[in-house]
């Protein structure tokens, strides 16, 4: 919301000298947030004045373009020209060259001298142009950064102006006031107005708030049974509530819509945020920002019978101010008349009864409709106004009325507009439930000993009807905070108004001998040597597709994947909770390489989402009591199981490419890396076989599994049509495995093995098996065959051609021996080698290459 400083003087006791910036200081001590201030002036720099034009000459140049060549008068005659500089006349006439052609002789324009400086940071000068030297320019509203139109001199008598030649033009326009600009939160919609945030400026000093709306609810009329006819028809209120509690409804005949808007109401839309467009819309959005009710102005002549309010029928279409066609849904709220719908009531009006420059009569609707259902059609429709921001957080039930009556009174005066008699005001509005607040109810929740005399006032200062009560206070909140409905709402607004700084601050005491859980601990370590080992964490979405749990879920295609939908997703593609955290990490992989980043190494430790039966629970326990055991079983039992999962994805390359560094292109084995180095730092021994999973590449995927043989997940190439299918970098590697898993299985200790003194004694083997025996298995069989002596044993080729059968492989291992107390014999090292071979031939048929 922006408040403009001379708009808020009016209603809150602002010094005369306060800034933007101390404004928001005062307010930021009631809670508001500051977002911006605007200043005009920070990029309009004078001399600016009135000027009368004395002169115009049409000249027609060799490019073909007629400009006119002008001298305009800058200062009263006979009086000479207090401003110096270069190309400023001391007789007060300067001559200036205009490219524009809707001016005439003697009318008084803005004149922007040499040395102003307009938007843009352009800076005005005397130059040569055109034959002559423009000492100046005469302003388009576009130039002077208030308006669009740059095909039109601002003709300040088409304002309704008469000023003084030489004046300050800023001043005139209202270019030197400035606005502070507050974040408004949801539950404090009162404050999108001048009406609410003065409020909350009074609150912030101490002072007395006169209500504007107050003062004009004074001169409203009392209903008449001849006013304007209006059916509100909501027999069957959707979300709980009726669509619409308050219509009033007032005539203003004879209006001049064509009539310029003053300028002191323009510079202030302007500088709230709203462009100005036509003295009918410039009152309702007056209004609407001065007291926080929306407005609407019919053109009277254009309606055909009287206006009802009810939901949609099945088919109906509208047809909306910004000219599109919009099909309505069952749930949005219309204003009608004898021709159907007219408007989105909250949203938007029809175009069919637009009032226009040949507007006439007016009728003037305020109103008050339900929160759910304006916020409903505006994100249906994605048709957001100011009206709808306003009343999906919830309008004043007793402002429309006065706001009705503001708008009557200015259309009078601006417009020349005749107020009829008549009014109707359907009224079906409910009092604010009380509320009942303990005594001692604000100290235990605040940690503060508020009195008495402490709490009645600032409850009374919110405008909220306090009595005494035998334990307490009965509080009745002011009908423009419909947040205020609990007495926890209360103390927030005790705590708040005064003052956060009187609230004690005691950090609490930690119990001695404790810290870090043993989970919480085990996962730093795993994120800590990730981290070491070059990967970046990240953290991504868990909002998932069917599609996406469908494939990570499970390693076969076609097997249901039980998962947890949302009742109310951000969006509908993504509905469902993850099962696996590689589709929100592939989503960062894919963002990062579209701009840019070729080399990238992430993870990330998060929760999915296992449900393994229907979730739910028949019992909704009630507020303001503890459930008992049963119920609270009940709702442990909805929750799905939520195991941590650790996750990577790696592409391009591990290293960037200098003189002295060959990068090396990610593969499998560095996936397959990372999770050992996960498994590693936690003491477990992490078991790695081949495996097959739909979404990896089918002859280079490993199933991860703990030394009891549970897999606990998979590491790999993606497959190549997954790659190409969500566009990601070729030969992308990942990995995933159960942590919860992997935490469980942690012994707490990591045995290191006592280092031998002696030298050791290596000898290598080529076994050829058949191509289907995984290195794993042999390995495996090597070292239950080797024995004690065996100190390690590794992969170093794998070969297939010329020399080895078709259909078999010869894979070659380095294995190491060494005893503790002892130097090892060539025969002893043989002879466990031997022991080795003879154990992978019994059980995978291997043979030594010859």
């Amino acid at each position: 919301m922006r408040v403009p400083l001379s708009w808020l003087r009016e209603h809150a006791p602002v010094p005369a000298g306060a800034t933007a910036e101390d404004v928001l200081a005062t307010l930021v001590e009631v809670g508001f947030e500051e977002e911006a201030v605007h200043r005009p002036t920070d990029e309009l720099k004078g001399p600016v004045v009135v000027g009368q034009v004395l002169s115009k000459e049409p000249e027609t140049h060799s490019n073909g373009k007629t400009v006119n060549w002008c001298t305009v008068r800058v200062v009263p005659e006979g009086r000479q020209q207090t401003l110096t500089g270069k190309g400023i006349d001391p007789s007060g006439v300067q001559g200036v060259i205009c490219g524009a052609h809707n001016f005439e002789v003697g009318d008084k324009v803005v004149v922007t001298l040499p040395g102003a400086v307009l938007p843009g940071n352009f800076a005005i000068s005397a130059r040569k142009t055109y034959g002559h030297t423009s000492a100046g320019m005469i302003a388009s509203v576009r130039e002077l950064g208030i308006g669009e139109d740059h095909d039109g001199i601002l003709v300040l008598s088409r304002l309704g102006l008469d000023p003084e030649i030489g004046a300050d033009a800023l001043e005139l326009l209202g270019l030197y006031d400035e606005a502070a600009e507050i974040n408004v939160t949801p539950d404090r919609g009162y404050a999108f107005s001048v009406r609410g945030v003065a409020r909350e400026y009074c609150h912030a000093v101490h002072a007395p708030f006169a209500d504007p709306a107050g003062a004009v609810a004074a001169r409203v009329p009392a209903a008449t049974a001849d006013g304007f006819p209006v059916a509100v028809d909501d027999a069957a209120p959707i979300h709980g509530n009726p669509g619409c509690t308050r219509f009033v409804a007032r005539t203003v005949t004879g209006i001049d819509a064509g009539a310029p808007t003053p300028p002191w109401m323009a510079a202030r839309l302007r500088l709230a945020g709203i462009r100005s467009v036509s003295l009918p819309v410039d009152i309702s959005n007056y209004v609407m920002l001065e007291l926080g009710q929306p407005l609407h102005f019919y053109d009277l002549a254009a309606l055909s019978g009287g206006l009802g309010v009810r939901r949609a029928a099945p088919g109906e279409t509208l047809t909306t101010l910004d000219g599109k066609q919009r099909t309505l849904h069952p749930e949005d709220l219309l204003i009608t008349d004898g021709s159907g719908p007219i408007g989105l009531a909250g949203v938007m009006g029809g175009a069919t009864t637009e009032v226009s420059d040949g507007t006439v009569d007016v009728l003037v609707e305020a109103a008050r409709f339900d929160e759910v259902s304006i916020a409903r059609t505006a994100r249906r429709h994605r048709l957001s106004s100011e009206a709808s921001k306003r009343f999906e957080r919830g309008v004043d039930p007793q402002l429309a009325p006065a706001a009705a009556q503001r708008a009557v009174e200015l259309l009078v005066e601006l417009a020349g507009g005749t107020a009829g008699t008549e009014t109707t005001d359907v009224d079906r509005t409910t009092e604010p439930a009380p509320i009942e607040l303990p005594w001692d109810y604000p100290a235990r929740r605040v940690g503060v000993d508020y009195t008495a005399e402490q709490v009645v006032p600032v409850l009374a200062e919110l405008g909220a009807q306090v009595t005494a009560t035998d334990d307490g206070w009965r509080v009745v909140p002011p009908t423009w905070r419909p947040d205020l409905v609990a007495k926890e709402d209360l103390v927030e607004e005790i705590a708040r108004l005064d003052g956060y700084d009187r609230i004690p601050s005691r950090l609490p005491v930690a119990p001695p001998g404790r810290g870090l859980t043993a989970e919480q601990q085990a996962r730093k370590r795993v994120a800590d040597a990730l981290a070491a080992a070059g990967l970046t964490e990240v953290l991504a979405y868990p909002f998932v597709t069917s599609a996406d749990n469908e494939l990570w879920g499970a390693p076969e295609p076609g097997v249901p994947v039980p998962s947890v939908k949302l009742a109310n997703p951000i969006s509908e593609a993504q509905g469902l909770l993850r099962v696996s955290l590689l589709p929100g990490l592939l989503d960062v992989l894919r963002r990062n390489t579209s701009r840019g980043f070729r080399d990238l190494a992430l993870y990330e430790i998060g929760r999915v989402f296992r449900p393994v039966q229907p979730l739910g629970s028949p019992v909704v326990p009630p507020l303001g009591a503890r459930p008992s055991p049963e119920v609270l079983d009940q709702l442990e039992a909805g929750i799905p199981a939520q195991p941590r999962h650790l996750a990577a994805v790696l592409a391009g390359r591990d290293a960037a490419e200098t003189p002295w560094v060959s990068p090396r292109a990610f593969d499998w084995q560095d996936a397959l890396d990372a999770a050992r180095l996960a498994a590693e730092v936690l003491g477990v021994e992490l078991s790695v076989r081949q495996g097959a999973h739909q979404a990896f590449h089918p002859g280079r995927t490993a199933v991860l599994a703990t030394a009891d043989g549970t897999p606990i997940g998979y590491a790999g190439e993606l497959h190549p049509k997954l790659v190409a299918a969500q566009d990601l970098p070729a030969r992308t590697v990942a990995m995933e495995l159960n942590l919860s898993s992997l935490t469980a299985a942690e012994t707490g200790v990591v045995q290191a093995r006592a280092l031998s003194g002696y030298p050791a004694a290596t000898q290598d083997v080529a076994l050829v098996v058949d191509a289907a025996v995984p290195a794993a298995a042999l390995r495996t069989a090597l070292e239950d065959g080797a024995g004690e002596l065996l100190e390690d044993v590794h992969v170093f080729d794998v070969y297939q051609g010329p020399g080895i059968e078709d259909g078999k492989k010869s894979v070659a291992f380095a294995l190491r021996f060494r005893a503790p107390d002892r130097t090892l014999t060539a025969d002893e090292a043989s002879a466990a080698r031997e022991a080795a071979v003879a154990v992978a031939g019994q059980r995978h048929g291997a043979v030594l290459r010859g």
